[in-house]
């Protein structure tokens, strides 16, 4: 039977633009669907159904139909602030936090059109790659809910798999976009630094943490990136020459051209810990690889030069950015085992140690820019394992927390680190039935030579048509 979630995000903007339905029905329908089915999924932390409402029957006098997302139901990630609505970053300190201001991204997403629906689960002020706080259920993957979907958005990435949301904005600072994307069997975006003027990286520490979108279609998640971006050019952005019409959806429609791509599965964590990719991970992998010979695209393994230097210094960036985590005295005590630890060890490093880690890493960023510069974009695993079990990482012991989230996600940070864009694609499903990916990393300000590729992946392999059974 048809319901109106089994419509792109597109399709849905057609829809209400044309009057087929209205803001009020589309916004309606997933609301119920949230109630109904998120109980199971962890998807949300908090639902504004009464402000929803409200806002989609006055959304004509507000906004004009032919906004970017005139009438789109979305949700805020639980690390942005919006105006009278709990915010609680995922974090007992946090927990009765409701803010007089919204942030700048919530603000830019309804002056496109958009509706917020609440906000979606996050870890402990965004630092795990997963979604198991203390103060919300854990986001599961609707393909099998005893497993984890990722983080740090990975509420944004279980509401849009599910049918409960058609697209979710998520901020990305080692891989908290595409992780929870690649667990879920979605697309997810990682803008180049300074792309999107809401979440650009230049003001976090060594420029790691942006805003990109989670969807269904490679197609949906452009339309979102887009509107993120805003009107006009951010100052600070290095931009590839843009498709003709001057948005990043036209790219992902054409999906024209042929690149010269490299394939590897290396990381800079492999000197650091033991990282294997696992069967699963590697035929993602070939699939991917296999689907873009037949589409005509050069292929040649490339390989990163080893890096030991990387894990001390990411570890410190890591650190030092949990330290003005406001919690002193007893309020410590409110924060989850890891959180104290990144906050106690990102407190006793000196300024020098901070500032030899921010030289070090801007000097990997330009060497990895030159070994990459011989080809359009550099394909790998999405992820090194499958979905990870709820309750599988050791919620005591930081340091091998740490080990585990990385030997999970060894192919996102130094991404990051880099400012480069990248997108994940599902482009394989395991004997179990679980989506696994792989990870396109693009040329400085080139997200139009990522969305091309993808693009034409998605017609090849069809992926938005395999749905969970929440669906």
């Amino acid at each position: 039977m048809f319901e109106l979630h089994h419509l792109t995000a597109q399709e849905q903007w057609d829809w209400l633009r044309r009057g087929e339905i209205t803001a009020l029905e589309l916004v309606s329908h997933y609301l119920d669907r949230i109630e109904r089915l998120d109980g199971q999924l962890g998807a949300f932390v908090t639902v504004t159904p009464e402000a929803a409402r409200e806002r989609a029957a006055s959304l004509e006098q507000e906004h004009p139909r032919s906004a970017p997302l005139w009438g789109l139901p979305f949700g805020d990630k639980d690390l942005n602030r919006r105006a009278g609505v709990p915010t609680k970053f995922g974090s007992r300190l946090m927990a009765d936090f409701v803010p007089d201001e919204s942030d700048e991204l919530p603000r830019v997403l309804d002056a496109a059109g958009a509706i917020s629906l609440g906000k979606t689960n996050t870890p402990e002020f965004g630092l795990p790659s997963y979604t198991e706080s203390l103060v919300a259920p854990p986001a599961r993957t609707p393909w099998n809910t005893e497993l984890g979907a990722g983080g740090s958005s990975g509420g944004a990435a279980v509401a849009v798999a599910a049918g409960l949301l058609p697209f979710a904005p998520g901020s990305d600072g080692g891989g908290s976009v595409r992780i929870p994307a690649a667990a879920t069997g979605l697309v997810g975006l990682k803008p180049s630094r300074g792309l999107v003027p809401a979440g650009s990286g230049i003001g976090s520490l060594a420029g790691l943490g942006v805003a990109g979108p989670i969807a269904r279609t490679v197609a949906d998640a452009a339309m979102l990136l887009d509107a993120m971006i805003g009107e006009g050019e951010f100052p600070y952005t290095l931009r590839a020459p843009r498709s003709p019409e001057g948005a990043l959806l036209g790219s992902a429609v054409r999906g024209e051209g042929r690149f010269e791509l490299g394939v590897m599965t290396t990381s800079p964590w492999d000197d650091a810990y033991d990282i294997r990719v696992s069967p699963e991970a590697q035929a993602a992998l070939d699939r991917g690889v296999a689907e873009l010979a037949a589409i005509g695209h050069g292929l040649q393994d490339v390989a990163l030069e080893p890096s030991p230097d990387y894990a001390p210094h990411f570890r410190t960036i890591w650190q030092v950015g949990a330290a003005s985590i406001p919690a002193e005295g007893e309020a410590m005590q409110l924060l989850e085992p890891l959180t104290q630890w990144l906050v106690h060890r990102g407190r006793e490093i000196s300024a020098r140690q901070l500032a030899e880690a921010l030289a070090w890493l801007t000097a990997f960023e330009r060497s990895v820019i030159a070994q990459f510069a011989h080809v359009d974009a550099v394909v790998t695993p999405s992820l090194a394992m499958t979905p990870r079990p709820i309750g599988w990482y050791d919620s005591e012991d930081g340091e091998r927390n740490f080990e585990q989230q990385v030997q999970y996600t060894p192919f996102t940070s130094f991404v990051n680190v880099c400012g480069l864009p990248a997108i994940t694609l599902p482009v394989h499903e395991t004997d179990d039935g679980l989506p696994m990916g792989i990870q396109l990393i693009g040329r400085p300000g080139d997200e139009d030579t990522l969305l091309a590729i993808g693009a034409q992946l998605e017609r090849r392999l069809q992926w938005q048509k395999r749905h969970p059974a929440q669906w």
